[in-house]
């Protein structure tokens, strides 16, 4: 008898979670491994946020709510949409979840089927095709370039495009890259999506954590049109450093979120009450701490960008927000160490995580081996460190 399905035996964990767990694994044995494989920030969630889950303790909000999310919390993520976007949704039109990576999987649930194609722009978050594949739908991987600041061009869009697309993955800004769309960038791939009549999946979950007074623009505020046929996955997790409360939601066309409503209320059930109780009060509360948060990551985008392109052989795209570097490292391959040669993004990782004491994540996890993920959420003790163990590692390959 055969015990796993299929579906089971094809997919893989998630790499970055596998590393992170990895440099904890050595770092338990006593080995300082300096990890720039998390995707997480680094600070604590704010103390306004942490006080209204407790009061939330106190008073016992501690049972079942809703399948979808407290009105209190939907209510919130729309004044948010209104505030930030100048978008309009109701109650119905709003999903919470226990993340973002749920609320993308509970979508991909809800509108895929088998011999639907799902556009997904490489480099790309690394869970994106093993959940548009476990709804039966077939990811077309459409790759970018660095020197695009690794964004579609119109003209690419139109080649991928075929009869039988049915949506298009749009990050931004993205991981692993931190490339984000302009408004002007972003109409061209509307009127792509409303000519050839396909969905766009708009992950915005790093809309507040950008740089240099870059305007992040959602694509379904452009028109009425095209807000119908998007639907925008976010989350509190990267903003307020909450990715252990695992509050996600979803808002889009009310027949898709009563869809994902039905496949939560026979999954999870309801996200964790307390958490969304905290999540109204991050939503709504002062967001001073965010904007701290986000001065810091700026100091460490530049430092670890600047050291980067100092390296021989080694090129980094600026990100202009979320926080990771993607440094293209591919002038490394073909050199050796001890006479194993590093061939691609996963042993030049390896590398580095066994040579160096630093953890990465390889670029191929993301669709573009050329290239390592390096996250800046972390302390700029770590990052000199890391990046000094990086250099000196480098020069051992010959």
């Amino acid at each position: 008898m055969t015990v796993l399905s299929n579906r089971a035996k094809a997919l893989k964990p998630s790499p970055t979670l596998a590393i992170n767990a990895k440099a904890k694994s050595m770092q338990a044995q006593g080995i300082r491994v300096i990890s720039f494989g998390a995707g997480e920030p680094d600070f604590d969630t704010p103390e306004n946020i942490k006080q209204a889950a407790k009061k939330a303790l106190d008073e016992g909000f501690t049972k079942y709510t809703p399948v979808g999310g407290i009105d209190e919390l939907k209510d919130a993520i729309i004044k948010k949409f209104q505030r930030d976007s100048g978008l309009s949704y109701k109650r119905s039109e709003v999903l919470v979840s226990c993340g973002g990576k749920h609320s993308f999987y509970n979508l991909a649930q809800a509108i895929f089927d088998q011999g639907d194609e799902v556009i997904i722009p490489a480099p790309y978050w690394v869970s994106y095709p093993p959940m548009v594949e476990l709804a039966n739908a077939t990811a077309v991987i459409m790759e970018t370039t660095e020197k695009n600041q690794f964004k579609i061009t119109p003209e690419d869009l139109k080649k991928a495009i075929t009869s039988k697309t049915k949506a298009m993955v749009l990050n931004s800004p993205s991981n692993p890259t931190g490339s984000a769309y302009t408004k002007k960038e972003l109409e061209k791939i509307a009127e792509l999506a409303i000519s050839k009549n396909f969905l766009v999946i708009s992950d915005e979950i790093y809309e507040k954590i950008v740089y240099d007074g870059f305007k992040v623009t959602s694509i379904a505020c452009l028109s009425e049109e095209m807000k119908k046929r998007t639907i925008i996955v976010h989350g509190v997790a990267k903003t307020y450093a909450m990715t252990g409360w695992r509050i996600g939601y979803t808002a889009g066309a009310e027949e898709i979120i009563s869809a994902m409503n039905n496949i939560q209320s026979q999954s999870t059930s309801n996200p964790t009450s307390i958490a969304q109780k905290a999540s109204v009060e991050a939503l709504v509360g002062p967001q001073d701490e965010v904007e701290k948060m986000v001065s810091a990551f700026a100091q460490r985008r530049n430092y670890i960008v600047d050291r980067l392109n100092k390296m021989p052989g080694v090129s980094c795209y600026r990100p202009v927000g979320a926080f990771y570097v993607f440094p293209n490292f591919s002038s490394y391959y073909g050199r050796s160490y001890e006479g194993k040669k590093i061939e691609n993004s996963t042993h030049l990782a390896d590398f580095f995580l066994n040579v160096a004491k630093v953890a990465v994540v390889p670029g191929v996890e993301f669709g573009a081996d050329s290239f390592e993920r390096l996250s800046y959420a972390t302390s700029m003790e770590n990052i000199k460190e890391g990046l000094d163990r990086i250099e000196e590692g480098l020069k051992k390959l010959a």
